[in-house]
Formats: C-alpha cells, structure tokens, sequence
C-alpha cells in the first residue's frame, strides 16, 4: 500500500488527508498545532503533533520510504522550504508542495519539490470547470496525469451495460464505483431515497438514470470522456 505523508493540516492539508484516507491509502498527517492533529487523528492511519522541519522527528515517525510527502504549509514559506529539503535528503520518492506565488513555487523545486499546486488558483480553475460541465459532479486529481471524477451518466449510457459500452478501449478510463439512489418506503407510505454505492461494478452492470458513475483514468482521457452526451 502507498504510503502519504501530510505536512500542514490547515483546511487544504486535512482535506487532503482525509480524501486520501477515503481512498484507502496509508496517510500519516503531521503539524506543530496538538488541537489540529486531534481533528484528524481518526480519519488517517496515524496523526502526530512535532515540528516536521527537524528530520528526527520525521525519521521517529518511521517516514523515510513513504512514498508520497504532500508539505501543505504555504502561508510559511521559509518552513515549507526546510520541510521539502528534509523530505528530500529522506528519500522519499515524490514530494508535492503547496505554494502561494509562483516565486514560492520556483524556489521550491529548486529545493526538491516534485511538484507544486497553488490551491487558490487551481479551486478557481476546478469551479470553472464545474459550471462549465453541470454533469460534472466531483473531480479529485491524484497526480499530475491522473485523477478521478463523478459523472451524472450521459443519456447514451442509460439501459447499456459496462461491457458494451467498453469505457476502457474506447476511453481508456475505469468505472471503479457507481453512486445510486435506491427508493425506501417509509411507515407512513411516503418515499424516500437512500443513496447506494456500488463499488466495482462488473461487466453485466446496467447503467439507470440517475446513476453518477465515479470514474479513474488518465487526465486527457477523464477530460474525453465528460463530454460525452
């Protein structure tokens, strides 16, 4: 299992981690503040309070093959420079830092970040995107290439099954779990609706309307596929 490391846990930080958490990664979620750590404690694997620019704090945690460092400390800039050099002399295989500026974000690949995200602007550039396609329900980027989306299924979908709409050959994305309401008659002869989800769907699975179809796939390809009618 893939192994995250969260550095900073203000709002971006802890909505990170717990995303990561939903998806079934490791996730250890590190900041100085006690009362923050204890928000998050029972969302992610394991939650410490220490100062993440001292590598022994890091190296006590058992971090140094982690596989992912996410150092979400911007508003910091000089901690958000010593947390990506520590993670680097670590050896830990990808770093994603959070910068403000784009002056932040240069020096921080200078010190070794893999990556860098400006939370703020990537937001902007998501909500356009999601007034721009109502369809588009939810789209969460795990790396650079990849990511996942929630998609009201398109009209030509409804009543297909997976295999004949062979999504992969044709699109080259995976449906990995599929969002539906299922009608509950209550007591007194009203219904209601109780939201199922239905993970893995096989091939033989039939698309209804209504259905919101969470989708994994490269980001050229989830693109393709939004606009689908």
């Amino acid at each position: 299992m893939e192994r995250f490391v969260v550095i900073g846990l203000g709002r971006f930080g802890q909505s990170v981690a717990i995303n990561l958490a939903k998806l079934g990664k490791s996730v250890v979620a590190i900041d100085k503040d006690p009362q923050k750590v204890e928000e998050i404690a029972d969302f992610v694997f394991q939650a410490a309070a220490c100062d993440a620019t001292d590598e022994k704090n890091l190296r006590d945690l058992g971090l140094r093959n982690a596989d992912f460092g996410i150092v979400s400390v911007g508003e910091d800039i000089s901690s958000s420079i010593m947390i990506t050099l520590t993670l680097k002399e670590m050896g830990i295989k990808k770093i994603i830092s959070k910068a403000l500026t784009q002056l932040q974000g240069k020096v921080l690949i200078k010190v070794g970040a893999d990556r860098v995200i400006y939370p703020e602007r990537d937001m902007g550039e998501r909500l356009a995107k999601r007034l721009a396609s109502p369809q588009l329900f939810d789209l969460i980027e795990l790396t650079s290439s990849h990511g996942i989306i929630e998609l009201l299924a398109p009209e030509s979908f409804i009543g297909k099954r997976l295999d004949k709409l062979d999504l992969r050959k044709k699109y080259g994305v995976t449906v990995i779990a599929v969002k539906r309401n299922i009608p509950e008659l209550k007591e007194n002869g009203s219904t209601s609706f109780k939201e199922n989800m239905i993970l893995s769907p096989g091939p033989d699975f039939e698309v209804l309307l209504g259905d919101i179809m969470v989708i994994l796939g490269k980001s050229d390809n989830l693109e393709k596929i939004r606009k689908v009618k």
